[in-house]
């Protein structure tokens, strides 16, 4: 079966000028390489995690990917049709179909309008409901996510909504489009631990209910493994490692994945030892020769600072490193450091 979404070669580059010649004249001093060369398949129901720190380019290719940027490059096709081909009504019917939740919800809603009306004004901008009908509507999408009395609540600014409200409305407003495609950056991120649970659930339902597909953007590996298929783990605007999420989990080959599987609390059953990682992500705007992870690996070696390493893929894992960790190298003797 054809894939829902198929990401290939996709570049997102932002053009920086330090002057007013610069800008006048078009010559950037330096160019921000925030997506750099991701190519991603998503299946009908499946849920990618993509997980980095941040700065790894995560949130723009999932905004690049619905055409909230633009990318520079690259292909982005959506049930057989290339978005970044789709004008006008087109482009608007695509975006019916796939829908994002932003990580800061009071960010993303009108500070001065009712959640309700809100969550009723998306049936009414795709011609969907109008009137009492989408009133009707956006009070089952409340009561939907937990949201009740869904009347109570129809009427409330967000401001008068908890974290988790919010982030529940947002969810709602996304809902009721009944997309075929959702993109939820950070989603739990600035939710109480004791909610995140729930709130990733309501997401995993609309993939039960309606089949949903959905690309859920993390920088943490116990979020990732409750609730994806498959993980892809970015790093300085590449994906660095792909596959099935257990095997990403407990048998990581790039050395930047077992560095995040290890500094997450209680990942595993089984302890492995601290895998280190050094400093602060690099800058996209400058970055290093050879593989772009080097300067913080404790795996480098010589060819690593002259040349990129090439995508290498195996029995459905895929990852790019000239060093990779051997298979159940994370749990072996001596691996990881203190």
């Amino acid at each position: 079966m054809r894939p829902l979404l198929e990401v290939e070669d996709l570049r997102v580059y932002f053009p920086v000028y330090d002057s007013l010649l610069g800008r006048l004249t078009g010559r950037p001093s330096r160019v921000v390489r925030a997506v750099d060369g991701v190519s991603l398949r998503l299946g009908r129901g499946e849920v990618l995690a993509v997980v980095g720190e941040s700065g790894s380019g995560k949130t723009t290719l999932g905004k690049a990917i619905l055409r909230l940027v633009e990318p520079t490059s690259g292909r982005v096709v959506f049930d057989g049709v290339d978005v970044l081909r789709l004008r006008g009504g087109e482009l608007r019917r695509f975006r019916r179909r796939a829908q994002m939740i932003f990580q800061d919800p009071y960010k993303s809603l009108d500070p001065l309008m009712p959640v309700g009306d809100q969550i009723a004004e998306a049936l009414e901008i795709h011609g969907l409901a109008r009137g009492s009908e989408a009133r009707r509507r956006a009070l089952e999408a409340l009561d939907s996510v937990g949201l009740t009395p869904p009347e109570e609540f129809y009427r409330r600014r967000p401001r008068q909504l908890s974290g988790g409200q919010r982030q529940r409305a947002a969810i709602a407003r996304a809902l009721i489009l009944e997309p075929e495609l959702i993109v939820a950056d950070e989603p739990v991120s600035m939710i109480d631990v004791s909610l995140r649970a729930s709130i990733l659930g309501l997401l995993l339902e609309a993939r039960r209910r309606l089949g949903t597909s959905i690309i859920l953007i993390t920088h943490d590996m116990a979020v990732a493994r409750a609730a994806a298929d498959r993980i892809a783990v970015m790093y300085l605007g590449r994906v660095v490692e792909e596959g099935p999420t257990e095997s990403v989990i407990e048998d990581p080959r790039h050395p930047y994945t077992a560095a995040l599987v290890t500094a997450t609390p209680s990942i595993s059953p089984r302890r492995p030892p601290k895998y280190p990682i050094k400093g602060e992500i690099g800058d996209p705007g400058s970055l290093p020769g050879g593989c772009r992870y080097h300067p913080r690996c404790p795996r480098a070696v010589g060819l690593c600072r002259l040349e990129e390493p090439r995508w290498r893929s195996l029995q459905g894992r895929g990852f790019e490193c000239f060093n990779p960790l051997p298979p159940g190298g994370l749990w072996a003797e001596g691996e990881g450091g203190s």
